[in-house]
């Protein structure tokens, strides 16, 4: 019996009870998910409000797996879709949030003919 044969068989009742547990305080564990994500979003004020969405919703997602693996099938009436979901698939964009307006009093700075953009000390290229 190989190494991973041996984890295998020691985390197996391991993760009988963290998915027990899981499927048990799902509504706690979806709470503490939202109050730090809130609080992390807080601290940073608002600057990386896409990428802590985007975490929590992986986060909980793997959480239901998690709770929800011994489930064979779905009830009959299935269930309600978090907030915010919108019954979207995922990795689709979420029709509620939009894209800033691009700032109109910043432009690109100039490119040469390769792509690349001049050193500040470059003379003007010849037109």
């Amino acid at each position: 019996m190989g190494l991973l044969d041996n984890m295998k068989a020691k985390l197996g009742p391991a993760k009988g009870k963290v998915s027990d547990l899981a499927q048990r305080h799902e509504g706690k564990i979806h709470h503490g998910l939202d109050k730090a994500a809130q609080a992390v979003d807080k601290r940073t004020k608002g600057k990386y409000s896409d990428r802590i969405q985007s975490g929590t919703g992986k986060a909980k997602g793997a959480m239901d797996r998690l709770a929800h693996k011994d489930d064979a099938a779905p009830e009959a009436g299935g269930t309600t879709p978090p907030p915010g979901a919108g019954g979207t698939s995922p990795g689709a964009p979420d029709a509620s949030r939009t894209a800033p307006p691009p700032d109109a009093s910043r432009t690109a700075p100039p490119r040469d003919a390769g792509g690349t953009t001049p050193p500040d000390d470059a003379p003007p290229p010849a037109s």
